[in-house]
Parts: C-alpha cells; sequence; structure tokens
C-alpha cells in the first residue's frame, strides 16, 4: 500500500493538505495509467472522453456543449476536435442559421472504436478497494466539490 508522503517524499502540515497533494498525486497517476491504456487505440484522455460524451449524446451537439461536460477542462478542445474529426471518428456540421455555431457527432467509426476500449479494463485500478470504499470515496469526493 502505499503512502504520499514516502512516494513524493515530503511533509504536510496537516492531513488536510497531504489529502489534497495526494488526491492531484492520484489523478496524474490515473491519467497517465490512462494514456497508456488508450496508446494503442491512438487516442488520449481528453478524445476518449469526447468521444464518450458523444456517444451518450445519441445526437449531434454543440461544441461548447461538448467542452462543458467534459470531466477535464480544456483550453484547446476544438484543437482535440479537429484531430478526433482527422481520424473519421467524429462529423462536424455548422449550423445553417447561426455559421458561428458547430455541430458535432460520433461517427460510425467512432463507435467501433469506443466499442473495442474495454473501459472495465481501466477500472481495474481501483479493485484495491471495495464497492462499499468506493461509495464512500465517491460521497468524500462529491463533498468536496
Amino acid at each position: 500500500m502505499g503512502d504520499i508522503s514516502k512516494d513524493i517524499n515530503s511533509k504536510f502540515p496537516n492531513e488536510r493538505v497531504k489529502a489534497l497533494i495526494n488526491i492531484k498525486f492520484t489523478a496524474n497517476w490515473l491519467n497517465t495509467v490512462g494514456n497508456d491504456f488508450l496508446k494503442p487505440s491512438k487516442i488520449s484522455n481528453q478524445q476518449y472522453n469526447i468521444l464518450r460524451i458523444l456517444k451518450g449524446a445519441n445526437e449531434a451537439v454543440t461544441v461548447n456543449t461538448v467542452k462543458e461536460r467534459m470531466i477535464e477542462k480544456s483550453p484547446n478542445a476544438t484543437r482535440l476536435m479537429d484531430k478526433l474529426c482527422d481520424k473519421a471518428l467524429i462529423e462536424r456540421t455548422r449550423c445553417e442559421n447561426d455559421r458561428r455555431v458547430v455541430y458535432v457527432k460520433i461517427s460510425e467509426k467512432g463507435l467501433k472504436l469506443l466499442d473495442k476500449i474495454n473501459v472495465e479494463e481501466l477500472g481495474d485500478q481501483m479493485n484495491s478497494i471495495s464497492e462499499e470504499e468506493a461509495k464512500i470515496l465517491n460521497e468524500i469526493l462529491d463533498k468536496i466539490r
């Protein structure tokens, strides 16, 4: 079992500060695990998040809607969508009434890619805690936010 104090060779003034650093450290670690997991699919965590959002939407949504729903807010979300478009994983259309508004939707190719990605395997990182512990963790994280 890890100990953030030993992992980063640091001392903390109190348990709340230690918890804050531990959350950030763990989030970064999980991001790295996620990127490694998605590497064979040639997409990043953020691109996966966009595809997941679009699949769940079941219809074309605005780029701004995607940006609002992203787990990890990104100032370069448009560039991420450009890359997904270049890979034919999403499709873009401009609004006929307002050319500034762009709609995006997941393509068949994007849906097939998501079907190949077994997100349950990514969740293996969480197998060291029980369902009850996961519930408590979720309640604590929700309380922090």
